[in-house]
């Protein structure tokens, strides 16, 4: 929000797009943090694994970017990529994953406070990037 409010202050052209999460990263693993593969028998599940978020493939985000730069459309805006198809929440990935491959997972609940705190030694929290 402060890069956001810096950059609408100083009047300096913009176009956000919002997209969530990118689906290489969280898809194949089922939002396991720390880790790229996907869990083999037991799963971490975020609060109750029930909130929905969007997983949006890369290029997808990519195409969008790009197609907004000349459209006079998104200036000044912000792009939110939701397609309904790819709202889900951690449980209903969870789900998916094992239909497909046949097994279940234990799942393990992260309390969201427990959570919260445990991203509180991370580099992102509290952080401005840019």
């Amino acid at each position: 929000m402060e890069i956001r409010r810096a950059i609408e202050e100083a009047s300096i052209p913009h176009t956000y797009v919002s997209a969530n999460c990118f689906a290489a990263f969280f898809v194949p693993n089922l939002s396991q943090m720390r880790t790229l593969l996907p869990p083999k028998e037991k799963v971490h599940v975020y609060g109750d694994g029930n909130v929905k978020v969007i997983f949006m493939d890369e290029d997808d985000v990519a195409t969008y970017t790009i197609k907004s730069i000349d459209d006079p459309r998104a200036l000044n805006k912000t792009i939110y990529l939701r397609p309904p198809e790819n709202i889900l929440s951690q449980n209903e990935l969870i789900a998916k994953w094992e239909k497909l491959s046949g097994e279940v997972l234990e799942r393990i609940p992260i309390p969201s406070d427990e959570f919260l705190a445990s991203m509180e030694d991370t580099c992102l929290v509290g952080t401005m990037v840019l």
